[in-house]
């Protein structure tokens, strides 16, 4: 039986990418030696690392201004880094509220200093965007979460005009769409999602940004320490950068962003559709707020939860379930997500709806 992965992340990688990976495991660029043995600093593997920043780059169409970075930490880590960076106790930091990422980052910056909520959909229960922000004059930049993994919902009109920095994290979203990614100042996003397997953040950065702040930094927590030595201040997660490499020759050759975009609609309408038309589920995320990424459902009847999870399982679609702390169902469509699995997924919808109808 063929299976269909759905999981929020670590989530689906093209088969291509994983063949060539558990290749060089083995014998990478027949060296003789596992991609896990090879040095950081040497021959082998320094290529790797400028391309697969090359790469974003050329992808993100990015300036001169515009520094690529790979990093420990995931975004857990981006959610202290970014206010050490651009925050200290002579400006504001402006967040918008929109779910339990947004909320994690927020909950690290006020260590830092002085936090503004620009704009909140708490009182929505995190199922919309907030329609307008109130940005404090004094703010040094404005976070934003692009697409809430858990919540379901995704900026679709973003605040370029915001007056101040515009950060995001990015980590369901990024290279999922065409986007203006220059009008950003600092952009960071796990990999485990879009670009590759868990272990390795990208960080885009516009380096006019830096050194304004009078704190002292940590040089591990200083952007500019990892710019000055190309992303390897300490030894790089080799696997997960070259898993990052993979997977972005694997979408430049699929056309790149506006490819995935066009890809990555086509998806999202085709199952957003079927569970509109369907009485047995209901979509809790206001529609023009709705994520291209992760799409949040309800069954209504409650006692139908779990058999429809039970079945769905059999059926082979994998990890569908909702996040923990909300709960119904949440289905995954990243890059690699191929519209053939969301059509067997819907295909399986259809034929529940049908039998509890």
């Amino acid at each position: 039986m063929k299976l269909h992965n759905f999981n929020a992340g670590p989530s689906a990688l093209p088969v291509e990418v994983i063949e060539q990976a558990a290749q060089a495991l083995h014998n990478f660029n027949d060296s003789g030696l596992s991609l896990l043995e090879i040095g950081h600093r040497t021959s082998l593997f320094v290529p790797v690392i400028e391309e697969a920043r090359h790469l974003v780059r050329e992808l993100m169409q990015l300036d001169a201004d515009h520094e690529v970075l790979l990093l420990h930490g995931g975004a857990t880590l981006q959610f202290l880094q970014v206010p050490m960076n651009l925050l200290d106790s002579t400006n504001v930091a402006s967040y918008t509220e929109t779910g339990t990422w947004s909320q994690k980052a927020i909950k690290e910056a006020a260590l830092l200093g002085e936090v503004s909520i620009a704009g909140s959909s708490a009182d929505d229960r995190f199922t919309s965007i907030p329609s307008s922000l109130q940005i404090d004059p004094r703010s040094r930049y404005l976070h934003i979460t692009t697409n809430e993994t858990i919540a379901g919902t995704q900026w679709h009109r973003l605040p370029y005009d915001c007056t101040c920095s515009l950060v995001a994290d990015m980590s369901s979203d990024i290279l999922s769409r065409s986007l203006d990614f220059n009008r950003f100042d600092l952009i960071y996003a796990g990999a485990q999602k879009n670009m590759g397997a868990a272990g390795v953040t990208l960080v885009v950065v516009n380096k006019n940004c830096l050194g304004k702040l009078t704190r002292t930094i940590p040089t591990f927590l200083d952007y500019r320490s990892h710019i000055k030595e190309g992303s390897m201040l300490n030894t790089p997660p080799v696997f997960a950068v070259y898993v990052l490499l993979l997977t972005l020759r694997w979408l430049k050759a699929k056309g790149g962003v506006a490819a995935m975009e066009k890809n990555n609609l086509e998806k999202a309408n085709l199952l957003y559709d079927t569970l509109e038309q369907s009485p047995l589920f209901s979509l809790p995320v206001k529609k023009e707020d709705r994520s291209l990424m992760n799409a949040v459902f309800l069954v209504k009847d409650a006692a139908l939860e779990k058999e429809f999870a039970a079945t769905a399982k059999a059926e082979g679609m994998i990890g569908i379930e909702g996040h923990r702390s909300v709960g119904g169902f949440r289905v995954s469509l990243y890059n690699a997500i191929s519209l053939a699995s969301v059509q067997a997924l819907v295909d399986f919808i259809n034929a529940f709806a049908r039998k509890k109808s």
